[in-house]
């Protein structure tokens, strides 16, 4: 797994394998999900990442 964070558009990418990528997904505005040819998700990527985090921090305490 390597993660990547792209500070100056706030775009946290987060690579989970090394397999060609066949087709990406958006699952709402801020978060694309690409998967390999078997199914399996080989990157994770999040839009407005430090908004999206905090969020979710607030959210859980």
């Amino acid at each position: 797994m390597k993660s990547i964070y792209f500070e100056d558009d706030d775009i946290l990418q987060i690579r989970l394998s090394d397999k060609p990528i066949l087709r990406e997904t958006s699952q709402d505005w801020h978060t694309n999900i690409s998967y390999a040819k078997d199914g399996t998700i080989v990157e994770i990527v999040l839009l407005d990442a430090r908004k999206e985090v905090a969020t979710t921090e607030t959210l859980n305490t």
